[in-house]
């Protein structure tokens, strides 16, 4: 596993530590599954306060792409 330092800014830390908070997590494992969803081909990070970041979380619905 590897360390990183992270600088946010003041207002962005709350957010972030909010979020986490709101969904029942740490605020490193809330960052970890906001990464993890953003690399992930076809997923999308959910902006703070909606939710599990995680989409290996039970109950996280996938991204559907409407038929055109």
């Amino acid at each position: 596993m590897k360390h990183v330092n992270l600088r946010l800014p003041d207002e962005l830390h709350e957010l972030a530590r909010a979020a986490a908070a709101a969904d029942d997590r740490s605020l490193n494992s809330w960052l970890v599954a906001v990464v993890r969803r953003a690399v992930t081909p076809g997923e999308t990070p959910r902006p703070p306060g909606t939710g599990a970041a995680d989409p290996a979380d039970a109950g996280t619905p996938k991204r559907v792409e409407p038929d055109v």
